[in-house]
């Protein structure tokens, strides 16, 4: 019986990895995001989701270690979390009405055996009226997530289509990453 621990804090990510693996353990990575760059959105969800996978490997070498980060890309540029009204209403124009990307970098750890990949999903915004904006940034909805807004909360009824998995917009490809460990041999 492999022991799986999931290197992340986020209620979201526990709630989508119970559905790959319902019995794990939760390790919150201690990994300075700030201090890690990448030429591009996607190089820096993979940069980020490794570097957390191998700082909770390390504490923890013998166990099935999942770590990742989620980066949403506008305009070939990152954006993060908003930090206050102002930051989060700038990023919702930016989506209004066009699309924009969401990379979620995943790693799996084992035993100094790393296996990571990057998945991406497409979302398109109709376009906001200023009083949409800021209805929704006077909920707490959008502070904790990159990007500003929860696809699985307030902002669905702003989003449009979708090209991609559903699940990594909220911050864990399900899908690809059961068939990961499925095809490691871990499930």
């Amino acid at each position: 019986m492999h022991t799986f621990v999931l290197g992340s804090s986020s209620p979201r990510r526990r709630e989508l990895f119970s559905l790959v693996v319902p019995r794990y353990e939760v390790v919150p990575a201690q990994v300075d995001e700030h201090s890690l760059s990448a030429p591009t959105p996607a190089l820096l969800a993979e940069t980020l989701g490794r570097a957390k996978c191998a700082e909770v490997a390390f504490r923890r070498p013998e166990e099935i270690v999942i770590g990742c980060d989620t980066v949403v890309e506008y305009g070939g540029k990152a954006l993060g979390k908003p930090a206050d009204p102002r930051e989060a209403a700038d990023m919702l124009r930016c989506f209004s009405g066009r699309a924009h990307q969401v990379h979620t970098g995943v790693a799996v750890c084992c035993k100094g055996e790393e296996h990571f990949f990057t998945e991406t999903s497409l979302v398109v915004f109709a376009p906001l009226t200023e009083e949409e904006i800021r209805a929704y940034t006077a909920t707490q909805e959008p502070y904790d997530k990159a990007g500003g807004y929860a696809i699985q909360g307030g902002a669905a009824k702003f989003i449009t289509r979708i090209e991609g998995c559903y699940f990594n917009i909220m911050g864990l490809p399900v899908s690809r990453l059961y068939q990961c460990l499925k095809n490691l041999g871990y499930l």
